[in-house]
């Protein structure tokens, strides 16, 4: 966050109540070189709360749920 597009806002921005507030933080993120980096971050840490890495709370549920159902497929030879 200390170099990130981020820093250039205040948090609050980035833990809206309602969708339109999400698009705003999203449309930041994706203007940010470390939008992946960020992501990971959050996605790694279990963050539930807010926009990370240009993604909601739901996505990135989402996001998780997929990666464990890929590694959970055995791998065909």
């Amino acid at each position: 966050m200390s170099t990130g597009k981020c820093r250039e806002y205040s948090p609050a921005v980035f833990f809206p109540s309602d969708g339109v507030g999400v698009e705003i933080a999203k449309k930041i993120c994706n203007r940010c070189e470390l939008q992946s980096q960020c992501l990971e971050y959050a996605l790694t840490n279990r963050i539930n709360h807010g926009v990370w890495g240009g993604t909601s709370e739901r996505q990135r549920r989402r996001i998780l749920k997929e990666r464990r159902q890929s590694a959970a497929q055995p791998v065909a030879l």
